[in-house]
């Protein structure tokens, strides 16, 4: 991402989005797509560097070179973001296929995953959740306290091994089933992280990468963490 700021303030030197520089940055973000938001913050940052120069009176005189490379700029990002495609799979138990949905998600992380599920009991799960933290993801998990002394449960395992847990130890439960993946994957749905929930209960599981679910359960996820920690 920096990279691709520091190719548009090059590029706004002399006012000019040339060919070169057009094409450079559209290949860019072709071989690197970047999320809904990352487009959204390289676009405002054109507009703030076109923004910075109008209030310089030696700048002033190449506002219609600077509106024009401005134009040119956000017809590229705008471009990229079309092609931004929402992803959207669904699994279902009885079976393995949520649980290895699951798995494949904590396999393939590679900053940050964080964990907001009632009951955590599936060994294989629970493995490769420590397996990530232990490779230097940084995970965070929420759970609920009920369920922490059930036959089987994994929270102390993870507590143990290093894990950043936070219990609801109110009275209530804390009943979600969702997980967020470096910002990029949300899995949510009825399966409890269980061998049950595997083996016998009709359950489902949806995993997509839409912005704005992304950016409301990671919302929702930082303001239990806030209220829980």
């Amino acid at each position: 991402m920096q990279t691709l700021l520091d190719q548009l303030e090059r590029s706004i030197a002399d006012a000019v989005l040339s060919s070169a520089e057009k094409r450079a940055l559209a290949a860019a973000l072709h071989e690197r797509p970047l999320r809904i938001e990352q487009l959204r913050q390289l676009r405002n940052h054109s507009f703030d560097l076109v923004l910075q120069r109008s209030r310089d009176p030696a700048q002033a005189v190449l506002m219609p070179e600077l509106i024009k490379w401005l134009g040119e700029v956000v017809k590229v990002v705008d471009q990229a973001a079309a092609q931004v495609a929402v992803d959207t799979r669904v699994w279902f138990s009885p079976g393995d296929d949520c649980r290895d949905a699951v798995i494949r998600h904590f396999q393939s992380c590679r900053k940050q995953v964080d964990v907001c599920v009632f009951t955590i009991a599936d060994n294989d799960i629970s493995a490769a959740i420590i397996a990530a933290h232990q490779r230097g993801v940084a995970v965070r998990v929420i759970s609920d306290n009920h369920k922490r002394h059930d036959a089987g449960s994994d929270i102390d395992r993870m507590v143990e091994s290093g894990i950043e847990v936070v219990l609801d130890d109110s009275d209530a439960h804390m009943h979600h089933k969702f997980a967020l993946f470096d910002g990029r994957w949300l899995l949510n749905g009825s399966f409890n992280w269980t061998r049950s929930a595997s083996r016998a209960n009709d359950e489902n599981l949806v995993v997509t990468n839409d912005p704005k679910q992304l950016r409301l359960f990671g919302a929702q996820f930082e303001g239990l963490w806030e209220r829980l920690a």
